[in-house]
């Protein structure tokens, strides 16, 4: 009767601040890290190679991803001071709103230069996300999902270009569609050869590519992504509950074994690569700051946390917590902390993934610790460089076929949140939603468009998501004026759960 009175007095812990035993912890917190680890590592791999970094370095990215994957949902979930930390079941990881502009700035600067603009942008995005975090939801109105849906389709659709790419060959390097012809190539060597009365050649002189390169599209490749694909498919259909969750992952291991056993995979540098060892800050050199990248950087930001502040309301239903002003803040903040420290960690913005907030719904499990041990788990797996090499050593065509549903999945959950739009008593949105999408392919299809514009607006009107993401809420504006629907940003949410 005592027991029973003491247990009455003390207050009930809320599901989301329950401690379970530490063997289920583990456990549940694995199944978090793997539900979330190919959309993870898939970033580093794309930027590292935009960049043309050596392979080790490219390992570095992955390992310094991880790291900071870890570190951002550690101080989410636990909470860390009175300014950071929603203290809800989070996963952080790297947004795939960002890869595309980041692709556009390492694409313009390759290599070292290239890597300290970069890092230099998501730095000074970060400070300023968190300065604006507690504005956010004051601008929230700006972003009804009929914007945030356009937007987010705009960041699957780009995205797509790296998947196909992977597949069939890159557009430049090696793997590039044409090659020199050898004809013209051997001709360009015989009159250049010592003793050729032939003046030399003017500096920067090449030939252009005339034939098609055989390495290009070569079936072996095309057959792995597509078992790679097909697989992924065979799980989504049969496999339950977790298996089915993790299908990606598993997609592409099955392809990794299948190149492995071709001889296409192999693991020289993972031999090599250290067991252990720790990611540094500016592993590049100092960062450099671009006002206009870190412009690019900090809208691509706003979208992020827009998108961040529907995932912490619907997260707030499915455990019970009341998310009030100065949680969303705390958790907003923490979306520019994660991306400040990724900015100086040689890595990249962060955001909550949907994947594992869907993860929450499925399993049922609502306490944080469970993701506290999640990010232990990433923080271990980022000082461990063998596991990063080893991720570096997947083939392309591997990577492909799971980038066709990775990427494909984003721009599905831009679809679905828009499938929530009212269209049929409001004309408008259907105009809002056509007029963006035809911006943001701009520079998809037309990437010279910009040539006679001024240079230095250049990095901000040559990514599509900007563009859209401008033409949309201007649009709106003009078209539907502000209004403000919680419930709305709630729903977009759960539909973005699934991706």
């Amino acid at each position: 009767m005592t027991d029973s009175l003491l247990q009455a007095a003390r207050p009930a812990v809320h599901p989301v601040d329950q401690h379970l035993p530490a063997g289920k912890l583990a456990a549940l917190g694995l199944q978090h890290v793997l539900v979330m680890y190919a959309g993870a590592v898939a970033v580093p791999l794309i930027v590292g190679r935009a960049l043309k970094l050596s392979p080790e370095e490219v390992a570095l990215l992955i390992s310094a991803d991880l790291f900071c994957c870890g570190i951002a949902t550690l101080i989410q979930s636990l909470g860390a001071t009175q300014w950071f930390g929603v203290k809800l079941p989070v996963m952080m990881g790297v947004t795939f709103a960002s890869v595309a502009p980041m692709v556009a700035i390492a694409s313009a600067n390759p290599g070292q230069s290239g890597a300290q603009l970069l890092f230099g942008s998501i730095i000074g995005a970060g400070i300023i996300s968190i300065l604006i975090a507690p504005l956010v939801s004051r601008v929230l109105r700006f972003f009804p999902p009929v914007v945030t849906g356009t937007i987010i389709a705009v960041i699957g659709i780009s995205l797509m270009r790296v998947g196909i790419n992977w597949i069939f060959g890159n557009p430049f390097g090696p793997t590039a569609p044409n090659v020199v012809d050898p004809a013209y190539a051997k001709w360009l060597a015989d009159v250049t050869s010592p003793g050729s009365a032939i003046p030399p050649l003017p500096k920067g002189l090449a030939l252009l590519p005339t034939v098609p390169n055989p390495k290009y599209a070569d079936l072996t490749g095309v057959g792995i992504a597509a078992l790679v694909l097909v697989s992924i498919l065979l799980i989504v259909k049969f496999a339950k509950g977790f298996v089915a969750n993790i299908s990606v992952l598993l997609g592409i291991v099955i392809g990794a074994v299948v190149a492995t056993a071709m001889g296409i995979m192999t693991f020289e540098k993972v031999g090599k690569a250290a067991w252990v060892d720790v990611v540094l800050p500016f592993h590049f050199g100092m960062p450099q700051f671009d006002p206009f990248l870190i412009f690019t950087m900090t809208l691509v930001m706003i979208v992020v946390m827009i998108e961040s502040t529907g995932m912490f309301l619907a997260l707030g239903e499915m455990t019970d917590r009341k998310i009030s002003q100065q949680d969303l803040a705390r958790g907003l903040r923490t979306d520019g902390l994660g991306t400040l420290i990724g900015g100086i960690f040689n890595t990249f913005p962060y955001t909550s993934f949907s994947q594992n907030v869907g993860l929450v719904a499925v399993t049922g499990v609502k306490s944080r610790f469970v993701c506290v041990a999640g990010g232990v788990i990433l923080v271990v797996l980022g000082l461990l460089p063998k596991m990063a090499a080893l991720v570096e050593s997947l083939p392309t065509v591997v990577l492909g076929g799971a980038g066709l549903v990775m990427f494909g999945m984003v721009a599905a959950t831009g679809i679905r949140i828009l499938s929530g739009v009212d269209f049929k008593t409001n004309r408008h949105n259907a105009m809002i939603v056509a007029v963006s999408i035809g911006v943001g392919m701009i520079p998809l299809i037309a990437p010279n468009f910009k040539q006679w514009m001024p240079h230095s607006i250049h990095s901000l009107i040559e990514s599509g998501i900007l563009l859209t993401s401008i033409a949309a809420v201007l649009l709106n504006l003009f078209l539907n004026g502000t209004t403000h629907d919680e419930e709305a940003i709630v729903n977009a949410a759960r539909q973005a759960e699934a991706h």
